[in-house]
């Protein structure tokens, strides 16, 4: 199944620092409007203290000060819930001004979301990093505002390692088994935790399609879900790590990311695929940690260097209200370096912009940090710039763990999936 779901670049280079509040906005607006915005967010924290209300207190207050007239008042939903619920607002008349969420373009493709251009300065539009600005562009508009992003790379627990007598972290998929065998022998419950459960199972498999020279969608931009590559990488996985059972305890199919990752800072893993909150997470336990970039099939060779998974939210500006004019207001400063790493930092993820990330006004970064920014600019996002993404993904996370169960086949499924895209992409 081929169809195209990439457009080019909006963004310029990321170069420059993001302007203060500079009043630009859409020509519906003028820059003496006032009233109240209402912004929908998701909830980052999980427990009252880690809750994103003290941020967005912070925030719109200091905003309102700066801007007298112009108030925002914010409802934060869960990350379960919020695409649905604001779907549910808009089609019900009753949208949000700006939502910060999972998805974008199927709001794009209707027509119900301001750019980028009609809201920042060129200074602020060009400073988000290219891959992030690639993945939010639709119709060559950029309309997807990334706001925070992740990177993915392989994590290893150091003590295990040693345990187990492995040297080296692995380059190749040769390498990543040996290590999984040895680890198996010192009696690791996970030497390789593979979570192909429908929480985020989409990402894991996007990893892995990748470290083979696939993907989801190939060098033209269109679908490419049962390529020869793809049901390569499968085949590969079924037969050498999860036959000789070297992924643990737990089917892949039913184990989440969440899963993993408790097990991983228990001790109980000794390599699996991770971003830079788990990173924090494993050092506040004394748990030593190393990183490397995925390893690579031997096909490809361990010179070669597929891009990481990236992973961003996206604030989006919706126009029902039309209040262009305040919107983009608001959003300047929030995207202002203090602002936007404020955020990221409480929540141990990166600054989508170039300036966040490097000046001293964003506080810089750890090194640890760092690794992860340097995979995210050259990463590989979803195709969320497809309308039909949400579905297609939520196919992925419910089917993929099949792919490698014992006796499974992987061309079928992959073909299964593939069929079931492009009825997806029919519907919209």
């Amino acid at each position: 199944m081929r169809r195209k779901i990439f457009g080019p670049a909006a963004a310029a280079a990321v170069l420059g620092l993001l302007p203060q509040l500079s009043g630009c906005g859409a020509p519906d607006g003028g820059a003496g409007a006032g009233g109240t915005l209402r912004l929908v967010a998701a909830e980052y924290g999980d427990t009252p203290a880690t809750s994103s209300k003290a941020y967005w207190d912070k925030v719109t207050g200091a905003f309102t000060d700066a801007n007298p007239g112009i108030e925002v008042e914010v409802q934060l939903l869960p990350w379960a819930d919020i695409d649905r619920e604001v779907s549910r607002m808009v089609k019900a008349g009753k949208a949000p001004d700006v939502a910060l969420m999972g998805s974008y373009s199927d709001f794009a493709a209707q027509g119900k979301l301001y750019s980028a251009e009609e809201l920042l300065s060129v200074g602020a539009e060009a400073n988000f990093l290219q891959p992030l600005a690639d993945a939010g562009t639709f119709d060559n508009r950029l309309y997807g505002l990334p706001f925070v992003a992740s990177s993915r790379l392989l994590f290893y627990n150091e003590a295990l390692f040693t345990k187990a007598g492995i040297r080296e972290a692995p380059k190749t998929w040769s390498d990543l088994k040996a290590a999984a065998k040895a680890l198996k022998d010192k009696g690791v419950k996970y030497p390789y935790a593979l979570p192909l459960g429908p929480e985020e199972a989409h990402a894991e498999a996007l990893i892995w399609e990748l470290s083979n020279g696939g993907g989801y969608a190939d060098g033209r931009g269109s679908y490419s879900l049962d390529s020869e590559k793809n049901v390569r990488t499968w085949q590969w996985v079924r037969d050498n790590l999860v036959a000789p059972g070297l992924v643990g305890p737990t089917a892949p199919s039913e184990l989440n990311r969440a899963d993993a990752f408790a097990a991983f800072l228990r001790g109980e893993v000794g390599m699996l695929n991770g971003y830079p909150s788990l990173a924090h997470e494993a050092a506040a336990k004394g748990i030593g940690v190393g990183t490397v970039a995925m390893p690579v099939s031997d096909s490809l060779g361990s010179g070669e260097t597929p891009p990481t998974v990236g992973v961003a939210d996206w604030m989006v500006a919706f126009r029902q209200n039309g209040r262009g004019a305040e919107i983009g207001r608001f959003l300047e400063f929030v995207y202002q370096d203090k602002n936007l790493s404020d955020f990221a930092g409480r929540y141990h993820l990166l600054p989508a912009t170039a300036s966040a990330a490097r000046t001293p006004a964003g506080g810089g970064l750890s090194q640890t940090d760092e690794d992860f920014l340097n995979a995210l600019r050259t990463a590989r996002l979803y195709p969320v710039n497809d309308p039909s993404w949400v579905t297609v993904s939520d196919t992925i996370k419910r089917t993929i763990g099949r792919a490698v169960e014992p006796g499974g086949d992987p061309k079928a499924v992959l073909e299964d999936l593939a069929e079931k895209a492009e009825e997806a992409a029919d519907r919209t």
